[in-house]
């Protein structure tokens, strides 16, 4: 006789609007829960901007098919993923319909995952065809919410967090991105975004603020070098430790 395996835990990671640091985020958690010992997946379900391929150092992959599901891209931080970025040509447009954007959905999310127990579903900005498709066929078991500290990004988020809870999707909470600026002459901390309006956010909505994040050049280069932050055990690596630590204890609740 052989055990069932069990299917892996989809905990989805969203935004109100595109540009506030979500793809970095959900790689720099993959890849630290990875770190703690999780066996985590990634599917980067922004069908028109993907990006995890290139933060993952994959662009070149392409993911074969078995017994009519894909394969994922392997990693070398031990994270299989699927990307869009890994199924058409670099650079090209991709301009598709509702029904084409949810199948491309099923497919990465239906893969063979193996033995991976948990796939950070990496999610475009907004509310459209990618999150109703999810929610309706693939329902999370919960969602991480990002947003950069202003107010035009939280009512965004405030918005997507409604979304899930629509749907039965619990909040794990909230985290602010880009979160202060460290000059690197003097060092004077500045918050060209903001301060405190996530966790204030968090607060008010009676959700859990998970942590913020700096808004720092390395963390831009590292992402675009296929070299996130989490990944080594510099000073960058600390917030998203931080972050993936709450991630893991909510985690581990469920089990």
């Amino acid at each position: 006789m052989t055990a069932e395996r069990s299917a892996p835990l989809l905990i989805a990671v969203g935004s109100g609007k595109g540009g506030v640091g979500k793809s970095t985020l959900t790689a720099n958690l993959a890849i630290a829960l990875a770190r703690r010992g999780t066996k985590v997946g990634l599917v980067d379900a922004d069908i028109y901007g993907p990006s995890q391929q290139v933060i993952f150092g994959t662009a070149d992959a392409k993911p074969e098919a078995r017994d009519n599901k894909l394969v994922p891209v392997e990693s070398r931080f031990d994270i299989p993923m699927l990307s869009m970025g890994h199924l058409v040509q670099p650079g090209r447009a991709i301009a598709w319909r509702g029904p084409m954007v949810g199948n491309a959905l099923s497919q990465m999310i239906d893969a063979h995952w193996g033995d991976r127990e948990v796939i950070l579903i990496d999610l475009p900005p907004g509310t459209g065809d990618v999150q109703l498709t999810m929610l309706q066929k693939y329902k999370p078991a919960g969602a991480v919410l990002i947003s950069t500290p202003q107010d035009l990004a939280l009512i965004d988020a405030a918005r997507a967090g409604q979304l899930f809870e629509a749907a039965g999707v619990p909040v794990i909470g909230l985290v602010e991105n880009m979160a202060g600026y460290a000059c690197p002459h003097c060092g004077e901390v500045s918050d060209p975004f903001g301060a405190g309006g996530v966790e204030a956010a968090a607060e008010r909505l009676e959700l859990p603020f998970l942590g913020r994040i700096p808004l720092d050049l390395a963390i831009r280069q590292g992402s675009d070098a296929g070299d996130p932050p989490a990944a080594g055990d510099t000073e960058l690596a600390a917030p998203f430790n931080a972050i993936a630590d709450r991630l893991a204890e909510w985690i581990s609740a469920r089990s």
